[in-house]
């Protein structure tokens, strides 16, 4: 599983599968459900609750949803626009939140683990924006 940055759904959709190959500038995910993990990061950002914003449609999928479990979806403007923009504090607070989510459903993901992939996530959303581009993420 990898985020990573594409000009459209359809160039982001060429990588299920397979992930990006280094065709795009991508960090790689965890040991975690991408499309929970966005909603989460969103609702923990905002205060909206993880519900609401799946009953909204987050996260998008842009492909089908293969027999082997591999999609792609696109993270939404609302979730890029606020790891663009976030400053440490606010991806400290996002992480530790985080982390005590995953914490609780028995993963072992740590605070300190979840800021560096946060502000990971961070810098490739600004470089998102600053390319005019959006936001993916490709399950594998």
């Amino acid at each position: 599983m990898e985020f990573f940055i594409a000009p459209d759904d359809e160039a982001a959709a060429q990588v299920k599968g397979f992930g990006t190959r280094g065709a795009f500038e991508a960090v790689p995910g965890g040991i975690y459900d991408p499309s929970d993990a966005v909603v989460e990061w969103e609702s923990l950002f905002t205060g909206t609750s993880p519900q609401v914003l799946m009953q909204a449609g987050e996260p998008r999928i842009i492909t089908e949803i293969t027999n082997d479990g591999c999609y792609v979806f696109v993270v939404s403007d609302r979730v890029m626009a606020l790891l663009a923009t976030a400053d440490e504090a606010s991806l400290a607070g996002v992480a530790q939140g985080w982390a005590q989510l995953r914490q609780g459903d028995g993963e072992d993901i740590h605070e300190e683990e979840a800021f560096a992939h946060l502000g990971a996530l961070a810098d490739l959303a600004r470089s998102a924006v600053g390319q005019g581009a959006r936001l993916y993420c490709s399950v594998t």
